[in-house]
Formats: C-alpha cells, sequence, structure tokens
C-alpha cells in the first residue's frame, strides 16, 4: 500500500502590490493569518510540531528561525506559509485536501490584504542575510547537518515537499528508491519549472531555483528509524525519523511551486510509478549539479533532457500499467508535447507585460486575462 503527503509552500503579494517576503513582512503579519485558521485534533500525531512550536496546524509560518544563547526560539523570519496534508492512501484525497486548505488559507489571507501568488525563487532579491549576526547557540546549531550549514537558501526558494511511503519495505529498499529519484531527477523536475525571475528581470533559464539549491540541497531525503541505517553524505540522503510517522518516508524535495494542483496529482503518480519501476537502474546518493543546472537552463528544450524524461515517463506509465492512477500522467504528457512548461508561460507573459508583479497576479487564478 502507498501513502502519500503533500507539503506546499504559498507565497504572497501584500496589500500594496509589493512581494510579501522578508523584506517587507514580518512573523505577526503571517501570525494573525495562521490564528484564524482551524485545528484539527486528529491531524496528531502524524503532523509533527517541531521544536519551535510554530507547526501546530496544517497551516504554519515558513522561514528562519531564530535563538537565544539558551537555546529558545526568539523569532521566525517569515518567506511565506506552508500547507501540509495529512497522510493519506490515495492521491485524489491527497490533492482534495490540498485543495481544500489552500482555499481556506485564500479566504482568511485576504481578510488582511494578502493574495497567494506563484513564486519558486524569490524574484527580486538573490540572497538572504539576518539583520542580527548569528550568536554562538546559533552558529553551533547549524553545524548539526548539511542541511542546517545552507538555511539560507530556503529563504529563497518555494516548493513542495511531495512524500510517499510504501507499507513493509525495508529500509534499504527505500534507501534505493531515494537514490533511484536523485539520479532521475534532473529529468523529472522540469514538469513543475515555475522561477524564470532573477533580481527583478527575467533570468536566462526556467528555474532559478534548481539552479541554486539542487547539489547543496537534497533532491529526496528518505527518513529512517536508526543511526546506523544513515549515510554519510553532503547534501544528506537519509535523515532520522523525529516522529514515527515519518519511518520509511520519502520526500521529494526538488520540483518547483505549482499552482495547478493536477500536476501535483501527475507528479505524484509518477514518483509512484518510478517506485513500482524495474527497468531504470540509475542511483545516486548525491545529485549530480551540473546536470540539475542545465536542465534548470533549458528543461525541455535540450534534447538530452527532453529525451530522458520522455523515457521515464513511459516506464512509469508502464509499471502503472492498470493502476487508476496512470490517469493523473495525463497533464505530463501534454506538457512533453507542448514543451511548455509554467515558466515558459511566466516568460511569454512578462514580454507582454513588463512587469513581474503583474504576471505573479495571473497565477492561482484565470490564466488568460
Amino acid at each position: 500500500m502507498f501513502y502519500f503527503g503533500i507539503e506546499h509552500e504559498v507565497s504572497f503579494i501584500n496589500q500594496m502590490g509589493k512581494f510579501a517576503d522578508f523584506n517587507q513582512t514580518n512573523f505577526a503579519d503571517f501570525n494573525q493569518i495562521v490564528e484564524r485558521l482551524p485545528t484539527y485534533s486528529t491531524d496528531y500525531p502524524q503532523l509533527r510540531i517541531g521544536d519551535a512550536g510554530i507547526k501546530k496546524k496544517r497551516w504554519y509560518i515558513e522561514g528562519f528561525e531564530r535563538f537565544s544563547e539558551s537555546a529558545n526560539v526568539t523569532d521566525c523570519i517569515p518567506k511565506g506559509i506552508e500547507i501540509r496534508t495529512t497522510i493519506h492512501t490515495d492521491i485524489k484525497t491527497a490533492i482534495q485536501e490540498l485543495s481544500e486548505s489552500f482555499d481556506l488559507l485564500c479566504e482568511v489571507a485576504a481578510q488582511f490584504g494578502f493574495s497567494p501568488v506563484l513564486v519558486s525563487f524569490n524574484p527580486f532579491h538573490s540572497s538572504f542575510q539576518p539583520q542580527q549576526p548569528l550568536n554562538n547557540y546559533e552558529i553551533q546549531r547549524r553545524k548539526a547537518s548539511p542541511e542546517k550549514q545552507t538555511a539560507h537558501i530556503p529563504m529563497l526558494t518555494y516548493g513542495p515537499d511531495l512524500n510517499i511511503s510504501v507499507a513493509q519495505l525495508s529500509y534499504e529498499d527505500v534507501i534505493d528508491i531515494g537514490r533511484k529519484l536523485t539520479y532521475y531527477s534532473p529529468y523529472i523536475i522540469p514538469f513543475s519549472y515555475s522561477s524564470p525571475f532573477y533580481e527583478g528581470d527575467l533570468w536566462s533559464g526556467l528555474s532559478v531555483r534548481t539552479f541554486v539549491r539542487t547539489g547543496k540541497r537534497p533532491a529526496a531525503m528518505v527518513f529512517v528509524e536508526k543511526n546506523e541505517q544513515i549515510i554519510k553524505s553532503v547534501p544528506s540522503l537519509t535523515k532520522i525519523a523525529r516522529i514515527p510517522a515519518e519511518v520509511g518516508r520519502i520526500e521529494f524535495k526538488a520540483f518547483d511551486s505549482c499552482d495547478d494542483f493536477s500536476i501535483y496529482a501527475g507528479l505524484l503518480a509518477l514518483l509512484k510509478g518510478l517506485i513500482l519501476d524495474k527497468s531504470l537502474l540509475g542511483r545516486a546518493v548525491i545529485p549530480d549539479a551540473a546536470l540539475h543546472q542545465l536542465s534548470a537552463q533549458k528543461g525541455f528544450h535540450d534534447e538530452d533532457i527532453f529525451n530522458h524524461s520522455q523515457a521515464i515517463l513511459q516506464a512509469a506509465e508502464n509499471a502503472l500499467a492498470q493502476d487508476l492512477d496512470i490517469q493523473y500522467l495525463q497533464p505530463l504528457k501534454m506538457m512533453l508535447q507542448t514543451k511548455v512548461t509554467k515558466a515558459d508561460w511566466m516568460i511569454q507573459k512578462f514580454k507582454q507585460m513588463g512587469s513581474i508583479e503583474k504576471v505573479l497576479k495571473q497565477t492561482y487564478g484565470d490564466k488568460d486575462s
């Protein structure tokens, strides 16, 4: 049996028409939204609250947490609000819950002048530096893992974690799946590309997010139960599960954000097909940074990337066979036929409008307006 979950980061434009990042927004601005959203007691213990106590709901503020020398959380510099779903046994209900949570978030956020926009890399700022230097405790804390050492990168990036697990698999099998997804990552992530802006203008490719993060950050993360199951690597491929519900979970972390949740359904079906597939033999512990950067720049417009993407999608379709989830691959097949990703659409709109903000305001809504 398969299990699915989605973590989707939402960015916003504020009532002044400005992109609501760490330069425009403080914790209280977003916290007033989260406080108005409901708590579901049945979500726990499958959802992790975390050390800082910020992750108490299906919605929480995503940002850079600050600590005192005595290890107490003193602030969280926000970049947006993350939605996480509970664990589902089918793709349809995971997408349905994500859609319902997103609609509710939008309804409440509008009351405070915030509108959701599709962003996968901060379109106006290329660096993040905390205003107050890190103290000794924070410096030591960042040494705990390769991911904490690069914690400034996620302050610029927005993207989903697509979570998938399979009952009764050994930890060796789960790690092997993580290595497989890491190897094929450059060929499956173009389906999600949506970050063609950089420092207030068009970038030279389709996914700044991929170009900047992958290689320094994981493509896939596998949660294991015991320390002896950890594979030491930079970036990490494996991590100790923090709650029992995480044991055996595979998080695919390399996709850009999508404003059409049917694409997430397709990507979950693609990951499921790759897990079932036995024909693709590539494996890697760390992402190929150079290949990811080529993919980020060219996407399906590169012949090698396109051909591999086509072969991988076909392998997933063959593996799914009579599985009803095969239907969710259709948007991905259409994308390959046209070679038009969300990033291509955004580039075209920017050339017509000359304004990043105007393009962003057309996401999550009427694509032709």
